[in-house]
């Protein structure tokens, strides 16, 4: 859950500093992506702070992406309602990935706001672990760049933001 919801893109470019990058690190976890995209303000549109988001994340090393992974939920622990031979499915195929790349599986269908479906998840694990090292590398990044951008939006709530109580 975010603190920072719905500010709009204005009052997030107004935020002082310190705040704007506490805002950031909730979508995130990483002091590095927040301050890189807070110095990068004032955005002219969503899509301009999605853009910057994007490319200061490609700019991380392995070693902080593989943080940032480490951060978020794992599948099997998501879905509350989930039945236990696909938790437990779940569970063996996440274990497997990360033996075979040595990081944690990143989905950003785990992060839609229509939630998502447990058996799509395995069914995407399972191409996954025949990727190639380089190629797992970068479906990974871009897995974690469409939650940092879910998370965004979120942050910035609707065109305007919304109101202030």
């Amino acid at each position: 859950m975010l603190m920072h919801q719905g500010l709009g893109l204005e009052t997030f470019n107004d935020l002082p500093r310190r705040k704007a990058v506490h805002a950031l690190y909730e979508c995130c976890c990483s002091v590095t992506w927040a301050s890189r995209v807070a110095d990068r303000r004032s955005f002219r549109s969503r899509a301009e702070l999605f853009s910057a988001a994007d490319a200061e994340l490609t700019e991380l090393s392995d070693g902080d992406v593989d943080t940032l992974a480490a951060a978020l939920p794992q599948p099997s622990k998501v879905c509350a309602a989930m039945d236990s031979d696909t938790r437990g499915a779940l569970e063996t195929a996440a274990r497997a990935y990360q033996r075979r790349f040595g990081y944690l599986y990143v989905s950003g269908r785990m992060f839609e706001p229509e939630g998502f479906e447990p058996r799509e998840i395995l069914v995407d694990l399972g191409h996954r672990l025949d990727n190639h090292d380089q190629t797992e590398r970068k479906v990974m990044r871009n897995e974690l760049a469409k939650i940092n951008n879910i998370r965004l939006d979120r942050l910035l709530g609707p065109e305007g933001g919304w109101p202030q109580y």
